[in-house]
């Protein structure tokens, strides 16, 4: 898996590209493969779950994170392109309260590695788009947090055309200041 990965202005947060072979049949990579993974980023990680959403334009999914069972996430698109953010929710952090956002697409096959501690998001900026995500511990409803997407303290810069369509529970989500967090 020979790929290139970049540290964010969040170190932790990584940005990783795949190394893709190519011809006029169309194209192979490893998208994951954990000796390399480990390898390039220092990170000794496992994966338990696997997770595949799809979702139409304007959908913004998150911002999510556990409390208790915190994931890390490595994220993908397959299908479509979506502007992926992560907030740092560690209290100790420099970086806390901070986020980093990344356009994510079928085309770029960028990775977003996110690691637990912090909350997780996207928006879908194509028609419909397909997000692939491993994730390091299994999915707890019962920890389950939402901070809210367009948090002022946050101010993350969404790339929005209008309004987004929003679940239930991420219209109703609290700010920074209310919200559960590591310590």
């Amino acid at each position: 898996m020979p790929v290139t990965v970049t540290p964010t202005a969040i170190p932790e947060v990584l940005i990783i590209e795949p190394t893709v072979f190519g011809d006029a049949r169309g194209f192979f990579f490893e998208s994951f493969n954990a000796r390399d993974f480990r390898e390039v980023t220092g990170l000794d990680v496992t994966f338990v779950q696997d997770n595949h959403s799809g979702s139409s334009r304007g959908v913004l999914r998150g911002l999510h994170y556990q409390i208790q069972q915190s994931q890390g996430k490595l994220v993908r698109v397959v299908h479509g392109e979506v502007f992926d953010v992560a907030v740092d929710l560690r209290r100790t952090s420099p970086t806390f309260g901070r986020w980093i956002g990344e356009r994510l697409s079928a085309e770029n096959r960028k990775q977003l590695w996110i690691p637990p501690g912090f909350a997780h998001g996207f928006l879908v900026l194509s028609d419909w788009a397909e997000c692939l995500y491993k994730s390091t511990d299994f999915y707890a409803p019962e920890h389950e947090r939402v901070l809210r997407w367009d948090d002022a303290t946050v101010d993350v810069t969404w790339p929005l055309d209008g309004v987004p369509v929003l679940a239930v529970k991420d219209a109703a989500a609290p700010s920074l200041n209310a919200v559960a967090c590591f310590d």
